[in-house]
């Protein structure tokens, strides 16, 4: 799943490609894409791009006002926002020759197309692998009539999230260290990929409860947060889209690395697997040794 760095990266390339050009077309091409039906996606039809938002893991793409309409105000005519949330298996694919032919539904991963104006036809593919379409778009004339967007947390690479923000946040938090972190309502932006890499960087187990970390553990957690997530966003800075996904992969530590030594000690990096996700970790490094219970196959790793 795209996340934090990702999306930033995301952020920086469409702006740059973007930003002055005008919607020739948008094409949706798998129904459960569609999250919002009124203002419709045609209504983007003309209207030009004037930049590319974050909202933790959502991407906000804004249009102007329609020519001849009242200048931001309430109705179509307003200023409208492209929202997109790639969840688990969504990417988007930048196409700087758009096929002539509109895509025809099928069962393939092509979920939406938005052509620009201009020749040649460049734009942007959405796609998603899979069986589980969550790959979401949303037409709005506000970014927090999305409701993911209304729900976020603060973003932690703003300059307003410091230690003592924090440490409110955990405060009396009686819930494990990792889930809090993937918690969009707590901190926008980090997932499962991250948070692992933050408690690893942090030496912290992902089982702690949040509500007992010292304020020793506490400033830790917090250098270590701001430390992974900005060398994370400056690794993937000036990627292509095509680039990502392998950009990220090769800066994680622990994640998706199971069986794999730790870089920091040598150890054997473990794995916890759950229903439909999976963390990662290193004993030494984050458990003083002992391998954590794996919930899924309910039994302690020897």
């Amino acid at each position: 799943m795209p996340e934090l760095p990702e999306v930033e990266a995301l952020r920086g390339f469409l702006a740059e490609r973007l930003t002055g050009r005008t919607v020739r077309r948008v094409l949706p091409v798998a129904v459960s894409v569609l999250k919002t039906y009124d203002p419709p996606p045609d209504t983007l039809e003309g209207r030009a791009f004037t930049g590319v938002t974050r909202h933790g893991k959502f991407l906000d793409l804004e249009t102007a006002p329609a020519e001849g309409g009242p200048g931001g105000g309430p109705g179509a005519d307003g200023a409208l926002h492209l929202v997109v949330h790639l969840a688990r298996a969504g990417w988007l694919r930048w196409q700087d020759t758009l096929p002539a032919a509109p895509p025809r539904p099928g069962k393939g991963p092509l979920a939406l197309r938005l052509a620009l104006a201009g020749e040649p036809a460049e734009g942007f593919d959405l796609t998603e692998a899979g069986t589980q379409k969550r790959l979401a778009v949303h037409v709005v004339r506000e970014p927090r009539e999305v409701p993911g967007i209304a729900r976020l947390g603060p973003d932690p690479l703003s300059p307003a999230f410091d230690r003592a923000a924090l440490a409110a946040l955990l405060a009396g938090q009686r819930h494990q260290i990792k889930g809090l972190l993937r918690d969009q309502s707590v901190v926008s932006g980090i997932g499962n990929a991250y948070s692992d890499e933050i408690l690893h960087a942090a030496r912290m187990s992902p089982f702690r409860l949040a509500a007992d970390l010292s304020d020793a553990e506490i400033t830790t957690l917090f250098t270590a947060l701001r430390e992974v997530l900005a060398s994370a966003v400056e690794r993937a800075r000036g990627l292509s889209a095509a680039e990502l996904k392998a950009g990220k992969r090769l800066g994680l530590r622990v994640h998706g690395r199971a069986g794999e030594p730790c870089p920091v000690c040598g150890d054997t990096v473990r794995s916890v697997s759950f229903r439909d996700s999976s963390l990662e970790y290193c004993p030494t490094c984050q458990t003083g040794g002992k391998p954590l219970a794996d919930r899924r196959l309910s039994r302690l790793l020897k």
